[in-house]
């Protein structure tokens, strides 16, 4: 019964650290240590997890999402934008079609823009709406539209830190 009860906690315990191995970096995590030495099984987890803790890259690369850290803070932005832009498709087309209104600015404030710079994404956004909302636009399409035309706009894009 002992032996059993070894053989089942010990597959466990292996099954546990399978999903960080099949992450790309191994059981110290995500950052410099895992660029520089992967998954490299044993004591050299140590000296990866020394090196994240030493640079601080580990809290640096969950932030932006960088080093193997996979989907941080603009990541989540990212998605928070997209998701507003599904919900709000409409009313968004309405809004950039007059160039102003609520679901623009909330948009806006979404990629990260001051609200003293809303106006221009408004002005931007109508005066390229035929090029933003063309007949096969879906919510996607036109997100990556106003985010690239935003990027293109000096003004924009040295305001909207999340496009």
């Amino acid at each position: 019964m002992k032996k059993i009860f070894g053989i089942i906690t010990a597959t466990a315990l292996v099954s546990a650290f399978m999903p960080i191995s099949a992450a790309g970096y191994g059981a110290a995590g995500c950052g410099l240590g895992s660029l520089v030495l992967g998954s490299k099984p044993g004591f050299m987890q140590v000296f990866a997890a020394t090196t994240n803790g030493t640079f601080g890259s580990q809290t640096f690369g969950i932030t932006t999402g960088t080093s193997n850290c996979g989907g941080g803070m603009l990541s989540q932005a990212h998605t928070e934008q997209k998701v507003y832009a599904y919900n709000n498709f409409d009313s968004l087309k309405s809004d950039m079609a007059k160039g102003e209104g609520e679901r623009l600015n909330n948009l806006a404030s979404l990629m990260g823009c001051s609200s003293e710079v809303a106006p221009r994404l408004g002005n931007v956004t109508q005066s390229n709406f035929d090029t933003i909302y063309t007949s096969d636009a879906n919510a996607e399409t036109v997100l990556m539209r106003v985010k690239s035309l935003a990027a293109t706009d000096a003004t924009l894009n040295n305001s909207c830190s999340l496009l």
